[in-house]
């Protein structure tokens, strides 16, 4: 999710639980409520209540709707994909035209296990989580209560910025990663386990590289403050926020938002390097949960790409939608992450959570993710409701390419070898290789 921290750092000497300008006795006592909203991340136990008829017949995986994928081709070359050194599960699903029409697993839930990846094994989706929580934060603005114009300080979360930078930073700055802060500012703090909510309050002490609203850095830490908007609109901890206003509606019956949501499940895979080590799982991700914690099965996250693409619309509406989806910010940085794919990939921006792309003159979104030993894509078109999801469990970026070769199948573009099956000497991409994926351990 974050790169390796650069040479912008700017701390003030150590963490600092004050703030020197405006955090007094009054100052804190909002930390302490900003704290107590951190209790949320540990999900109380909620009743799953019944998915609707006609999201029970989008759940299925429906053949009939094969139309522009070679579903034998991208078998086979997934197969080969699962099959490389680097690799230890893999699961994909591919949506056309508003339903799934393919779901597959591949390699093993643990390396050496002999326990198979399906489409009911659980990963982790990483940063794929922020398109969630900017989701949330948008459905509570149209109830009316959340203002995505207002500044961050209405809503008494635990963020505090450079220069009384919560004032002025709106809602739609801090989802789009406009807060005038260094690139995964405090994401090393994170990764040590230190208090995330703490550790918002004394970004405060950093130096600021622009003005709110007016320049674009990745962000983790500050970004979940959106998790605490949640928990006080709702006045309910933002696991079962999620799961009452998104999971249950939609019908994604795997999905949770905490790590034992994830090692409970009948079937998940295990973090892994690419070297095929088995990892030990780690919370700090857990605990900024708008930012990486959520989870669930290839079929679910499919199930979600479809209320993306607007075949749900009475979770998420044709408004919401728009909202969240709409560029809001050039990225060109990432131009040159993607250039592999310069050929077709052109444009980037960032809305609410969600990255948007022109590939080959089709305006597509998305995003990726990356935790230590798990890795995540979703990529879509919105206009002809189509699209791929994957989830995989090393550390490894090499798998990046196949929603490219899934796009170019939907357009009837002509094939690249974008996974690099058939290049030799082909070097597998490792973390450290883009804004989803740190050096250590990223949402």
């Amino acid at each position: 999710m974050s790169a390796p921290l650069g040479a912008a750092k700017a701390e003030t000497g150590g963490m600092v639980l004050e703030r020197k300008h405006i955090m007094g006795l009054a100052g804190l006592a909002a930390l302490a409520g900003a704290v107590a909203l951190a209790a949320p991340h540990r999900s109380t136990t909620v009743s799953r209540k019944p998915q609707s008829v006609a999201h029970l017949k989008l759940a299925k995986l429906s053949l009939s709707d094969r139309h522009d994928v070679d579903y034998a081709l991208l078998d086979a070359r997934l197969k080969r994909m699962a099959a490389k050194p680097t690799m230890v599960g893999l699961a994909v699903g591919v949506i056309e035209h508003g339903r799934i029409t393919f779901l597959s697993g591949y390699g093993e839930t643990a390396a050496g296990s002999g326990e198979r990846v399906t489409p009911e094994t659980v990963f982790r989706w990483a940063s794929c989580s922020k398109g969630l929580a900017a989701t949330m934060v948008a459905k509570l603005a149209e109830q009316g209560k959340i203002d995505l114009n207002a500044p961050v300080a209405r809503y008494s979360t635990s963020l505090h910025l450079p220069n009384y930078g919560e004032q002025s930073a709106t809602v739609v700055d801090l989802l789009s990663h406009r807060l005038g802060l260094y690139r995964n500012a405090y994401d090393n703090k994170l990764e040590e386990g230190q208090d995330p909510n703490i550790l918002r309050a004394s970004l405060s002490q950093l130096n600021a590289v622009c003005a709110p609203g007016t320049c674009w850095d990745y962000q983790n830490v500050a970004y979940d403050a959106s998790s605490e908007m949640v928990a006080r609109a709702t006045n309910k901890p933002y696991p079962d926020a999620v799961q009452s206003m998104l999971f249950d509606p939609i019908g994604m019956r795997s999905a949770s938002v905490t790590r034992r949501g994830l090692e409970s499940a009948l079937s998940w895979a295990r973090p892994h390097s690419v070297g095929r080590r088995l990892l030990e799982g780690s919370d700090n991700y857990y605990k900024v949960p708008a930012a990486g914690g959520i989870n669930s099965n290839i079929k679910d996250f499919a199930l979600w790409m479809i209320a993306q693409t607007g075949g749900m619309p009475d979770v998420l509406s044709p408004q919401l939608l728009a909202t969240i989806h709409q560029p809001r910010v050039k990225t060109p940085s990432e131009q040159g992450r993607m250039r592999k794919f310069a050929e077709r990939v052109r444009d980037p921006w960032y809305g609410l959570g969600w990255r948007s792309y022109d590939y080959a003159g089709h305006r597509i979104v998305g995003h990726r993710g990356g935790v230590t030993g798990y890795r995540s894509l979703i990529l879509f078109d919105p206009v002809t409701k189509s699209g791929v999801v994957a989830l995989w469990n090393s550390n490894t970026s090499q798998p990046g390419g196949l929603e490219f070769e899934v796009m170019d199948m939907l357009y009837h573009l002509p094939f690249r070898d974008w996974m690099e099956l058939d290049k030799r000497g082909a070097a597998p991409e490792v973390a450290g290789t883009s804004d989803e994926v740190s050096s250590g351990s990223a949402g």
